[in-house]
């Protein structure tokens, strides 16, 4: 008896998410708000977390937070409203609620790893459509694929990870208009893009679904995802939740942090304002291209970005290396929006890696 007698191959094939050792370093790596809740705030969290009844279950659809979420990000009463342990939770609910023999998942490339993997995890035909050289929508090619396959469900990330630009919101409604099942808009870091949302179309469209997660607006830890729709598509996901889904720890905790948005959407603001200025300096440096974003990270395309990364890390900061993970993002590297601080000490790191290159 062994896995390999088991498990199914395509499953063999694949190997462990892989999430690399940050201890010691500048972590700028993972797209994180950098800034903690203050003082006060995190206390008062505390207090609150501290009457959490840990000895009971936590209510199974968090209503309260529900309300909440609705409140905040205002989420129309007529649309169902569906949470999840982040959002990778969502996407793998979506993707086994559709894996009939032979449905296809179908999304554009490069973008967020997840839909591909969880695709082949669910059992799932996996599409991919390459954006063009710079990253926007090959709309053509898109709705060639989607004529070609038939994909039950079509993932679009806006902002689109790990290139940080938006694609054209008109592009964007020729695909939902034109596709012959499901379009999910994955808006995680829709908190930095001056409010580039498709919230309001999914009224109007029965087959758009809209995914968030909190955890770039500075809640990582929580593990909190959210999916709008029409409530009859919202209601056959809501089958495939495991009970209990979101802990009654993370319940609080979100329900707390969401009642201080003016913090949260402040911390957003001031990374917005130091992307721009990362962005700048890092256009002024030689042989060094970074690509627009509405996100809290930068795309960077540079010489021998490989050996950059590494030396990045031998010099205490952490980013992540797009080298060989597809062709369009080669020599690319990518960088999370910091502190000032953290942001200064990557640009000093690096500039030493360019010159030690020249």
């Amino acid at each position: 008896m062994s896995p390999e007698a088991l498990i199914r191959p395509e499953l063999l094939r694949l190997a462990a998410y892989h999430v690399p050792d940050a201890r010691g370093l500048v972590k700028l790596d993972a797209m994180e708000n950098p800034y903690a809740l203050p003082g006060e705030l995190a206390q008062a969290l505390g207090r609150r977390l501290a009457a959490v009844p840990l000895n009971r279950y936590p209510d199974p659809r968090a209503q309260q937070l529900q309300a909440v979420l609705r409140r905040e990000f205002a989420i129309p009463d007529g649309l169902g409203l569906l949470l999840g342990n982040g959002s990778d939770e969502l996407i793998q609910i979506i993707a086994l609620a559709l894996a009939r023999p032979g449905a296809v998942l179908l999304s554009v490339e490069p973008s967020f790893v997840m839909y591909r993997l969880i695709a082949e995890y669910a059992g799932l035909r996996y599409v991919g459509v390459p954006l063009t050289a710079d990253f926007e929508l090959d709309t053509a090619a898109l709705l060639a694929a989607m004529q070609a396959h038939r994909p039950a469900v079509i993932f679009l990330a806006y902002p689109n990870n790990p290139t940080g630009n938006a694609f054209d919101r008109a592009a964007l409604e020729a695909v939902i208009e034109a596709a012959p099942g499901l379009v999910v808009v994955d808006e995680a870091y829709h908190a930095f893009t001056g409010g580039l949302s498709f919230l309001d179309a999914v009224p109007k469209r029965d087959n758009l679904l809209l995914m968030r997660t909190l955890s770039k607006l500075g809640l990582a830890g929580l593990r909190l995802g959210y999916l709008v729709g029409a409530p009859r598509w919202i209601e056959q996901f809501d089958k495939l939740r495991l009970p209990y889904n979101v802990n009654a720890l993370s319940q609080c905790a979100a329900a707390f942090a969401l009642e201080q948005m003016p913090v949260l959407s402040a911390q957003a603001h001031a990374i917005v304002a130091e992307r721009e200025r990362l962005a700048l300096t890092l256009a002024a440096l030689p042989g060094v291209r970074v690509y627009p974003s509405r996100a809290n990270f930068l795309l960077l395309r540079l010489p021998q970005a490989a050996a950059v990364f590494e030396g990045l890390k031998r010099r205490g900061v952490l980013v992540k290396n797009l080298h060989g993970s597809h062709p369009l993002l080669t020599d690319c590297l990518r960088v999370t929006v910091g502190t000032p601080e953290e942001n200064q000490v990557f640009l000093d790191a690096l500039q030493a890696e360019l010159d030690a290159i020249r």
